[in-house]
């Protein structure tokens, strides 16, 4: 593959669940590459006890959000394993991440280098947050959820249903 021209960039993440800051991600790459693949990372072991939302389930939040947008040539596919082999599958030059605070730059620079090392023609883009999605993160979003407060700034209308539903109306 050609370093000097990127065509196809993948997005990947957890998304549980996604987010108004992961769209904005999403929909600033999908401006900037002509094709963008979102990667639903499986994360059984993320924080101990495994996803809130299943794989099923947030992939399907993601398509929804996706369409309501009117971005229904942005394709979405569940992976387990590694990114590098993710990419090399779908035919990705580029992973396109988005940076909230240095935290995630330092977080994401030792993946960066790491998936350099394992596959030396993926390029690493990274996105800084709109300004008013820097604090946005899935577990802030979960957390206030579940104490059943108001989330429907933070997450997309079919997102917000779900949570709802998984815990319950806003007080």
């Amino acid at each position: 593959m050609n370093k000097s021209q990127v065509d196809h960039v993948v997005v990947p993440g957890t998304f549980d669940p996604v987010t108004l800051g992961h769209m904005d991600v999403i929909l600033r790459a999908r401006r900037l590459f002509p094709r963008v693949t979102v990667a639903v990372a499986a994360s059984v072991g993320k924080r101990g006890s495994g996803p809130t939302f299943s794989l099923d389930q947030r992939t399907q939040m993601i398509r929804e959000a996706l369409v309501a947008e009117g971005c229904e040539d942005v394709a979405v596919e569940p992976f387990s394993g590694l990114l590098v082999e993710f990419c090399r599958v779908h035919g990705a030059g580029g992973v396109v991440k988005g940076l909230r605070a240095m935290t995630d730059f330092e977080y994401e620079m030792q993946q960066a280098d790491l998936n350099s090392h394992l596959a030396p023609e993926l390029e690493s883009i990274f996105v800084m947050s709109s300004p008013e999605y820097g604090y946005v993160s899935s577990s802030i979003v979960r957390e206030i959820s579940s104490m059943g407060c108001d989330v429907s700034s933070l997450v997309p209308p079919n997102v917000n249903r779900r949570l709802m539903e998984r815990f319950g109306s806003p007080s």
